[in-house]
């Protein structure tokens, strides 16, 4: 087996269990409050751990809620951008696009054809998919690890959608 890249953690999601989390991941409807309350929870789950990110969530091309906590920067709302629009360019997780890249012996930087400075196939950014909808939008967080990113965002929305 070859050991992960230096820049992956050992704990980080495969392919499989990425694309399980996105097909369970799926709301019935999402609303303006429905924004707003689950960004209040990653508020609330990265001051709980003194995480220093940027949070975001758009929906067809509307910011509906954002926060940058302390320690987070500029670069993090940068970051927050070219995450998003791989998630809004392939309809699936940030982190999922670079692992299919990185499973084919590339990275997304040097097979995409995309600019790099405009997208970023890093771990934090997730769609908001709506049942019988599709993708209407993402929810991103920067400011840790790109692993700690997606789990961040993938821990508030099991807790959103299972209250």
């Amino acid at each position: 087996m070859t050991p992960p890249a230096p820049h992956q953690q050992q704990d980080a999601p495969g392919i499989e269990e990425l694309q399980e989390q996105e097909s369970h991941l799926v709301f019935d409807r999402f609303t303006h409050d429905d924004a707003w309350a689950l960004g209040c929870l990653l508020v609330e789950l990265a001051r709980e751990r003194q995480a220093p990110v940027a949070i975001d969530i758009h929906r067809a091309g509307q910011q509906l809620f954002h926060a940058a906590l302390p320690g987070s920067t500029p670069d993090n709302d940068a970051w927050i951008a070219r995450k998003r629009r791989v998630v809004e360019r392939y309809g699936c997780a940030s982190y999922l696009v670079g692992a299919r890249f990185r499973a084919k012996g590339t990275t997304f930087e040097e097979s995409s054809r995309l600019d790099p400075d405009r997208y970023a196939a890093h771990g934090g950014s997730f769609p908001l998919t709506v049942r019988d909808v599709g993708v209407i939008g993402a929810v991103t967080v920067s400011g840790l690890p790109q692993v700690e990113d997606h789990r961040l965002v993938v821990e508030a929305l099991e807790r959103f959608l299972n209250r």
